[in-house]
């Protein structure tokens, strides 16, 4: 993908070295974009679109997010996809924000894909905050102000680093664990598919 034209509104998302993706084709993705801010979602829209994902969707709300997501399932020909591969919300928006939309995904009867990858843009940066997103089942975080390589990585990550699903009691989401530690003996603070009431969810 080296060599993409800049197709943006806004002359400051210029294409350098370092946006290129040229290992990737995003052109199959789907990507559902919500976000309240006018400024802050063109901005996505077209960040999105010169990294070359074939099909992007945006809605202002976590509420409208849900009615889209419910209408992929019931009435694709409308909203013009079959699916939605990954869904990039804020975290702070007005009626329904992005950790309601995110709790919706993870636990609702209605969600059409509890699996779906999920990437929460947020300025919150507070460990107390990301641990509240982790918890809900977040995939990735997307930091303000990001740019456009830094859309492109997580898009990547979530590509190359599919992470399976945990059930428990309180949670359901990616496993948290980003990697094993290097440890010499048996871990016992964490969960595996052998803890009492913990199934591995394989989507």
């Amino acid at each position: 993908m080296k060599n993409l034209p800049y197709r943006g509104l806004y002359t400051h998302l210029e294409i350098t070295e370092e946006t290129e993706m040229a290992d990737y084709d995003f052109e199959r993705l789907s990507v559902l974009i919500v976000e309240d801010s006018l400024f802050i979602r063109s901005l996505l829209i077209n960040s999105l679109r010169i990294l070359g994902v074939g099909k992007v969707f945006a809605v202002e709300d976590g509420g409208e997010a849900i009615n889209f997501l419910k209408q992929v399932k019931e009435d694709p020909m409308k909203v013009g996809t079959q699916e939605v591969d990954i869904v990039m919300s804020n975290w702070q928006m007005s009626p329904v924000d992005g950790m309601i939309l995110l709790r919706w995904a993870r636990r609702h009867k209605e969600s059409p894909d509890r699996f779906i990858p999920f990437i929460m843009i947020t300025g919150f940066s507070e460990p107390k905050r990301v641990q509240e997103a982790r918890d809900m089942g977040v995939t990735e975080f997307l930091a303000k102000p990001f740019t456009i390589q830094a859309i492109g990585n997580k898009l990547i990550s979530i590509i190359e680093r599919q992470r399976q699903f945990v059930h428990t009691r309180s949670y359901f989401g990616p496993d948290r664990r980003r990697r094993q530690a290097d440890i010499d003996f048996e871990d016992r603070r964490v969960l595996t598919d052998k803890s009492p009431g913990v199934e591995i969810v394989r989507g």
